[in-house]
């Protein structure tokens, strides 16, 4: 695991890597604004300060994907990006998100998977008031995948030092007048040639769909084109933006999809086409990103498995793997980078 070990050398620059718990503890004394990503004993141990963090024991960095062996956490420092400030909402509050960032921000957040205020921000994200003026950007905290059904993504309020189960936690990160952050988002997926799939609500819990406008149980239907172990997502169109929806699971007796992310009414969908070598297009489609300026990146926890990316490089900028990526609304097998420039 190469990380940054030497206290010296953290004391001297900005970090954006994987760190032991020592020395991200020396930023965190100092008072540093920071974005911390670990397994939950790691976080557990750090100190109260000006940090907001999420469980996840895997990263990818520039030789790699790594898993943490526990002793250590993945370190953003904000400080050189702007003036950050810190908040946390619950699930009534969550409209707030972006309404209440300083002028010329963007608000990395951070949710756990599987909570109430992740599936409002997915279903109603878009549509808080200027989510696209000072937008969302961070990711969805998880958990080891041994791990799943046994344990709770956690976040963090490193102000208090408390840990939420259902709650976002905030940096908000104001830019000077004469700066501008892009959030850009890598999709190495293309929707297919094939049927135009479609929802009649949005939901993360799929039972029928209509297929070339002919109603059907979605299960069923994805069952008999052999698609339920598939690594290519559903791929939305909306208003000409590929959003991508990925399958989480198929329950053929009780006739459900469970999804990552809510389809959504009046969209319409087709399975993406299915890719040769995965972890490749991602090292080409990474090669092609203009990187200078970045201040912040994460990939998708699908990406890491389906591209079996532990050990291997593919270029970007380090960051966490997360179970889900957030960039203005809830994403899927996706990669995201956030510029200032």
């Amino acid at each position: 695991m190469n990380a940054i070990d030497n206290v010296a050398a953290v004391q001297k620059q900005m970090v954006n890597t994987l760190l032991p718990l020592d020395a991200a503890e020396v930023l965190i004394r100092k008072g540093t604004p920071l974005s911390i990503a670990g397994p939950e004993a790691a976080l557990d141990k750090l100190s109260q300060g000006n940090w907001i963090g999420g469980t996840s024991p895997y990263f990818m960095l520039a030789e790699g994907g790594v898993i943490s062996d526990g002793d250590f956490v993945f370190v953003t420092d904000l400080s050189g990006v702007g003036t950050v400030s810190f908040a946390s909402y619950d699930v009534q509050d969550l409209p707030g998100l972006s309404a209440n960032a300083p002028d010329n921000a963007f608000a990395v957040t951070i949710m756990p998977s599987g909570s109430q205020v992740l599936k409002r921000f997915a279903a109603d994200g878009a549509d808080f008031v200027d989510a696209f003026l000072k937008p969302a950007v961070g990711w969805v905290a998880g958990v080891h995948l041994n791990d799943i059904g046994k344990v709770t993504a956690k976040v963090y309020d490193g102000r208090t030092g408390t840990k939420y189960e259902d709650r976002a936690v905030v940096a908000y990160v104001a830019l000077p007048a004469d700066r501008v952050a892009t959030i850009e988002i890598v999709n190495i997926f293309e929707p297919g040639s094939g049927d135009i799939i479609t929802f009649d609500a949005t939901v993360f819990d799929v039972e029928t769909c209509k297929v070339n406008g002919e109603s059907t149980n979605f299960a069923a239907y994805v069952k008999a084109r052999g698609l339920e172990h598939c690594k290519q997502p559903l791929i939305g169109d909306y208003a000409g933006g590929r959003i991508n929806v990925s399958l989480q699971s198929v329950d053929s007796s009780a006739g459900n999809v469970a999804l990552y992310a809510p389809v959504f009414a009046g969209i319409e969908y087709r399975f993406a086409r299915p890719v040769e070598d995965y972890a490749g297009l991602f090292r080409r489609r990474l090669a092609e990103q203009d990187t200078e300026g970045a201040v912040f990146a994460c990939n998708c926890i699908l990406n890491f498995i389906f591209g079996d990316l532990e050990g291997k490089a593919i270029g970007g900028v380090a960051g966490p793997i997360t179970f889900g990526e957030i960039a203005y609304q809830l994403l899927n097998q996706t990669a995201v980078l956030v510029r200032v420039i």
